[in-house]
């Protein structure tokens, strides 16, 4: 196992620069996620990591040891891709063996005369069946050694590919989006096996995905990037929680956290759709922006209303579009009992607590609140 250290990481194609100084350090038996929209530079990143493209600039670690020109298969890193990359001529054993004979084999063929008499290569070959074997078990996938990788299911075509990584025991493993082929039921399944894998192996693990689901459920620390920027890496309860960049907070949650205009007063009065916030900030006089989870909002009190345009009933919650003047987009509140569900075109109070608000200022950047004892969200403006 390995610590995987990242130093003022660029990339550029071109004049296209998609890795901006990217600083990471991953510990030792560590599941990182590096999460973020599609182009925002994270497949690059487990590139870079991996030795598949070389960096503009910058510095990776493994073990404590820089890698920067050490070739991919010196790193002792496992890759799993997105499209399996399976030999589909050979069978689930084949794929899964292929590390270990690049390895064994070649070892033996360069061996002295001796080494390279037939028992050898029964002995290499006994071993490779045992390890393969092994893995086979470990990931429930012995009854299919003999098949194609055309007979399996997209779930066991993962597993094979992750076999095939597992087998090579190497110190840290990194996925790029392995699950976006499958359904979502599939996709559900097969991260729970992930994380219980790295559960048992306590290996290094590197994954990337644009799923924040994949992320939050999966990791111990998930890393966001955006824009080819590490904007902000934290345990997915606290990414969610204390987003420090509005784009954090938009890309993290779903549905998408609300964002409300407003403004700061030079007394650190925050006035929103002509109310005052009970909570105030410590700075940053000027625009500004008022974010709060759907699940923070409570719907029917509070001194805010708006007109129900859209319910989205999901079985076990529900979630409610607001319209509401001076806003383009609606204000979503999640509601936990979907039994009792506003009619389409009635008007509805909300209101949120002061401790709910996450606020930004006009470059999207984290402001401090400082919040009173009230348990009224929101007042009306008196004298601003």
């Amino acid at each position: 196992m390995a610590k995987i250290e990242l130093s003022a990481i660029r990339k550029s194609f071109g004049d296209t620069e998609v890795l901006k100084g990217v600083d990471l350090s991953i510990h030792d038996g560590e599941f990182v996620s590096l999460v973020g929209p599609s182009g925002c530079g994270k497949s690059t990143l487990l590139r870079v990591i991996a030795g598949l493209e070389p960096q503009s600039a910058g510095e990776v670690k493994i073990g404590g040891v820089a890698v920067d020109h050490v070739r991919p298969s010196a790193r002792n890193l496992a890759m799993v891709f997105q499209s399996y990359a399976l030999y589909p001529h050979l069978s689930v054993f084949d794929n899964i063996a292929v590390p270990l004979r690049m390895k064994r084999l070649s070892a033996l063929e360069r061996a002295p005369l001796l080494g390279r008499l037939l028992p050898n290569r029964y002995r290499v070959e006994r071993s490779i069946r045992a390890d393969v074997e092994r893995v086979a078990a470990q990931l429930e996938i012995s009854p299919l050694l003999a098949r194609k990788p055309g007979q399996l299911s997209g779930g066991q075509r993962q597993r094979v590919a992750v076999g095939r990584a597992l087998v090579r025991e190497p110190v840290g493993f990194l996925f790029d989006e392995p699950l976006s082929n499958l359904d979502a039921k599939l996709r559900v399944h097969m991260r729970a096996e992930i994380a219980q894998l790295h559960r048992r192996l306590k290996a290094t693990f590197v994954y990337v995905t644009h799923d924040q689901a994949e992320a939050m459920t999966m990791s111990g620390r998930i890393a966001v990037m955006i824009g080819g920027e590490l904007v902000q890496v934290g345990t997915p309860s606290d990414v969610y929680d204390n987003p420090r960049d509005i784009r954090v907070a938009e890309f993290i949650g779903s549905p998408k956290i609300n964002v409300l205009p407003g403004a700061v007063q030079t007394d650190g009065r925050i006035v929103m759709l002509d109310r005052v916030l009970a909570a105030r900030a410590t700075a940053g006089a000027g625009p500004c922006r008022v974010a709060v989870r759907p699940e923070r909002i409570s719907l029917g009190g509070g001194d805010l209303s708006g007109v129900v345009v859209h319910v989205e009933n999901m079985g076990a919650e529900a979630f409610v579009h607001l319209g509401c003047d001076g806003l383009t987009d609606p204000v979503v509140i999640r509601l936990d009992d979907p039994l009792r569900l506003p009619a389409i075109g009635s008007t509805q109070r909300f209101g949120f607590a002061p401790e709910a608000i996450r606020l930004f200022d006009a470059a999207g950047k984290r402001l401090a609140l400082r919040t009173g004892t009230s348990i009224e969200a929101i007042r009306e403006v008196a004298h601003v």
